[in-house]
């Protein structure tokens, strides 16, 4: 739900503005009040379900983003919706660490874990298609305003399991302290960050509010690096970044987050605006991606991981995602969706498979179950941050390539459209040299060795 909640509104944004009269210039900011509310928060989510119980902050974070749901899908203005979607960014940032740091504390069995972990990847991983594909469907067959809706089909019957199937939260005993000057520069810090990439996408990097943002950001993160070394309950242990496996998984996340996503988006473009794909159509051509994702997860963290750990996996998946992207370049105005889009999508679909539940659970194993919350947070700021690099970076170089092409080859009949194709072209080159980088990456930072079991902790589920 919280992964799927940052694309399928993407395709319901032009009937929404029709409905409701918004301008193009205010459309980004439904897109962009969750992605800022989300990216800020997440840190702080995860820190509250460390505190006052994982099962608590779940339960919360499911009905509160059901609520916001609701309050978008009844919005009559700009504002209204813009609200709603800040409000399920927030609860998505109690939600999305409690519901890994859950995970991560539950299963402790090496093999049970594995398969766990396949499962929440192949979630990950293929949520932001899915997302296209639902919002397609309720866009084209019922109402834009069902994107909001579909949600409280989603949270309600899992918050009722949840009170069900979760153990009670321990009591609270000496709860320690929210370290709040970490909560003001961290939460602040990943905001300017998180809306300075979003700027640069619509304004240019050259935007005084784009360089502010980014500035600003990485000043706040500083900041909030020096207080944790000295807080005695810091929001984020460093102990959980020290790790070197696991700062390869959060690396990995966040790299993985920038490619995809910016993959999805122009991917969207064309096969719509080139290829002229209804919505429905258009989320309905992710599925072949999403079909091979979750065998090969399943194979990949159930069979593989145990006997060549995290290393071969995670790089090996990056190399075959920056395939796909040189096998996207080829695409062009008149072409195909089975030559040009389909093969691509297969092999994109084998490198997620592997990558995702990978570096998932190397990133949150090991780490102390007092820690447990924030080390699920880092996950999933990794790929928010990730993701609001990667649009950002690729928009602006899709832009810049597509103009360099009309302005020289003002003779082409057909100009506009084929310099849009070179400007996906440009941004898919861009798409597999980031992959390319992550693979380096992962095995330098990532252990070749299998991993051990995981050391046995009290189950979270009732017996």
């Amino acid at each position: 739900m919280v992964v799927l909640d940052a694309t399928i509104v993407n395709i319901a944004l032009p009937s929404a503005q029709a409905d409701l009269g918004f301008s193009d210039e205010s459309r980004q900011w439904i897109i962009t009040a969750y992605a800022l509310s989300f990216g800020s928060l997440l840190l702080l989510g995860g820190r509250l379900g460390d505190v006052f119980g994982r099962k608590r902050v779940f339960v919360t974070g499911l009905a509160g983003f059901a609520a916001a749901s609701a309050l978008g899908g009844f919005a009559d203005s700009l504002g209204v919706l813009v609200g709603a979607r800040a409000l399920q960014g927030a609860f998505a940032a109690l939600l999305a660490p409690a519901a890994l740091s859950l995970l991560t504390t539950t299963f402790t069995v090496a093999e049970e874990r594995n398969r766990a972990f396949s499962v929440f990847g192949v979630i990950g991983a293929s949520g932001a298609a899915l997302g296209l594909i639902l919002g397609g469907a309720l866009t084209e067959l019922l109402d834009w305003r069902w994107t909001m809706f579909v949600n409280l089909a989603l949270a309600v019957p899992t918050a009722v399991a949840a009170l069900r199937l979760l153990s009670r939260d321990a009591t609270a005993g000496d709860r320690a302290p929210i370290d709040l000057p970490g909560t003001l520069t961290a939460s602040s810090g990943l905001f300017a960050l998180v809306y300075g990439f979003s700027n640069a996408e619509s304004h240019g990097w050259g935007s005084a509010l784009t360089i502010a943002g980014l500035a600003a950001g990485v000043a706040l993160i500083g900041a909030f690096v020096a207080v944790e070394r000295r807080v005695e309950h810091p929001l984020l242990p460093l102990r959980v970044i020290a790790d070197g496996p696991r700062a390869g998984g959060f690396l990995s996340i966040a790299i993985v987050g920038a490619g995809m996503f910016g993959v999805f988006l122009f991917l969207t473009y064309y096969l719509q605006q080139t290829l002229g794909f209804s919505p429905l159509v258009s989320g309905l051509a992710f599925l072949p991606m999403m079909a091979v994702i979750m065998p090969v997860g399943a194979i990949g963290q159930t069979r593989l991981l145990p006997r060549v750990g995290p290393r071969p996996l995670v790089a090996g998946g990056m190399v075959l995602s920056a395939a796909a992207m040189l096998l996207f370049t080829g695409v062009e105005v008149d072409s195909s969706y089975a030559t040009a889009v389909l093969p691509g999508l297969l092999v994109l679909g084998v490198g997620l498979g592997l990558i995702f539940g990978t570096a998932m659970e190397t990133a949150t194993r090991g780490v102390e179950g007092t820690d447990a919350g924030v080390a699920s947070a880092l996950v999933n700021t990794g790929q928010q941050i990730g993701g609001s690099i990667g649009t950002a970076l690729l928009s602006t170089l899709a832009a810049s390539a597509a103009s360099s092409y009309a302005s020289s080859h003002r003779t082409v009949a057909d100009v506009a459209a084929q310099s849009a194709v070179h400007g996906y072209a440009a941004a898919f080159t861009w798409a597999a040299a980031i992959f390319a980088a992550g693979s380096i990456a992962a095995w330098l930072l990532l252990p070749a060795a299998a991993p051990d079991a995981a050391p046995d902790r009290e189950p979270v589920f009732a017996h």
